[in-house]
């Protein structure tokens, strides 16, 4: 009558995903596909430990189509300037990378891939509006005592 537990536990994922995506910002978005493409590396990484030839491929591929359906895709060359055009150039360099070490069956390039990604969304965590707004009000109110006021003690 009811699909395997598994089959549940990927709907549920899949669902929570969904509404993750549904109730995220534009920065909130872009954050995550550089955790996406992030975890795909690393499942490419495990699978290439194990042997595992067409996992290691599908998990490569998921992170290019990341970067470029995703993070590329994403940039205004036009709006976005000299930064903009690194980028484009910088996700270009990755993806070729990516390819590189799939075809050479090279843990070391995609470390690298993944250091690039994780500098970037470092970067981009930083500059996250709705953190800044959330620390102004959180400032805001440690200074006025209504932090403490629903502490009891």
């Amino acid at each position: 009558m009811f699909g395997s537990n598994r089959s549940a536990a990927k709907a549920y994922a899949r669902v929570g995903l969904e509404t993750g995506v549904t109730a995220a910002s534009p920065h909130k978005l872009i954050a995550m596909l550089f955790e996406g493409a992030m975890i795909a590396i690393l499942r490419a990484q495990n699978h290439m430990q194990a042997g595992q030839i067409a996992e290691k491929g599908q998990a490569i591929s998921k992170a290019i189509s990341i970067i470029d359906s995703g993070l590329h895709a994403s940039l205004n060359l036009k709006a976005g300037g000299e930064v903009a055009e690194n980028l484009d150039a910088l996700y270009g360099y990755m993806t070729q990378q990516l390819a590189q070490a799939h075809l050479k069956n090279d843990p070391a390039i995609l470390q690298e891939v993944h250091g690039l990604l994780s500098q970037l969304k470092s970067a981009w965590d930083a500059i996250d509006p709705q953190a800044a707004a959330r620390a102004e009000v959180s400032a805001g109110q440690a200074a006025s005592g209504q932090v403490f006021a629903s502490v009891k003690a």
